[in-house]
């Protein structure tokens, strides 16, 4: 029977990592890539860790937060709405991301985006959207906006 750990860890998600199609990752692609998440999200490569049609990391704010994108024969493919989540401050920055996800889908085909939606638990506003850019998984950014009793 597991055991409580004496003291419970400060841990946090530090990563995801998505196998995809070489393809994906030639030169071409990772520009691609690159652009969408660099201007919607604020992401940059880590361009030591760069090897083409094998391996692209996007840093995600910090050396510590980033998607790791490698090359495999067998990729990840998974249902429509599989995502990973990333979560902002405000409303406003939620509002801005989207923004800039809707000018790319307005010249993008490839750009899916599941427009702004509010869960009201009272207590809880949660704002979210999801958008996929040549990945296999979504991404939703939600803010979780807690309402003062």
């Amino acid at each position: 029977m597991p055991t409580e750990p004496a003291r419970k860890p400060h841990g946090r998600f530090n990563h995801v990592a998505i196998s995809v199609p070489a393809e994906l990752l030639d030169e071409a692609g990772r520009r691609e890539l690159l652009a969408f998440y660099s201007d919607v999200f604020g992401w940059d490569e880590m361009p030591t860790l760069t090897k083409d049609r094998e391996l692209f990391v996007l840093r995600c704010w910090s050396h510590e937060q980033f998607v790791y994108l490698a090359a495999a024969k067998d990729p990840l493919r998974c249902p429509g709405m599989d995502h990973f989540g990333l979560s902002v401050t405000t409303p406003a920055e939620l509002d801005e991301m989207l923004e800039r996800a809707r000018k790319w889908k307005e010249r993008d085909a490839e750009v899916e985006l599941v427009e702004r939606g509010l869960d009201d638990y009272g207590f809880l506003k949660l704002h979210n959207f999801y958008v996929r850019y040549r990945l296999p998984l979504m991404i939703e950014v939600q803010c979780f906006e807690w309402i003062k009793q």
